[in-house]
């Protein structure tokens, strides 16, 4: 038995001839899941890089998100691509997984500082504002990551090496944070 990884957005059509020689795979067949296959698929485009790029953009948004592309609230012209990026920045509370976040909060805005009295003396609690308003920031960024793969141009899309070096960057910012 060979295990195969695939982009799961896409079903190739798999020809099963009785000389193993012979395998014949077909993508006038291609079948996209509906919400994750690149817009230009359903043209007629031949399989590419760019389209798995757009399938890796929706599926980022709906893990930040836990909405599937699929929902019924995507309808007409809202999708996951739209929805996110008329959300952002502003909204992101309003949208990203509440279990992704520290504490609910309407908007952290990067230069607020909470204060206690302790002893008679303010104590600055900037610590955990300065965690909340990473966290924000992280996630805004990893959702324009989703938003920049998932574009509907695909020569506009980002490639996986930019993709790479960015999670990376925001990986190290959001670890930086909590230490």
């Amino acid at each position: 038995m060979v295990a195969h990884v695939s982009d799961f957005g896409l079903a190739r059509l798999l020809s099963t001839t009785t000389d193993s020689s012979q395998k014949q795979t077909s993508t006038i067949g291609i079948k996209g899941s509906i919400g994750y296959a690149a817009p230009e698929y359903g043209m007629g485009s031949e399989v590419s890089t760019e389209g798995d790029m757009y399938s890796f953009g929706v599926f980022l948004m709906e893990m930040f998100l836990g909405k599937r592309p699929t929902d019924e609230m995507f309808k007409d012209d809202l999708n996951l691509h739209n929805f996110v990026k008329m959300a952002l920045p502003e909204r992101l509370v309003q949208i990203v997984d509440p279990t992704l976040l520290i504490r609910e909060v309407e908007e952290i805005p990067a230069t607020a500082v909470a204060t206690r009295e302790y002893n008679n003396e303010h104590e600055i609690e900037a610590n955990e504002v300065n965690q909340e308003a990473n966290v924000y920031k992280c996630l805004v960024s990893v959702l324009e990551i989703g938003l920049a793969c998932s574009v509907e141009s695909p020569k506009e899309r980002m490639n996986i090496e930019e993709v790479s070096k960015e999670l990376h960057s925001i990986k190290n910012a959001f670890l930086g944070s909590r230490i």
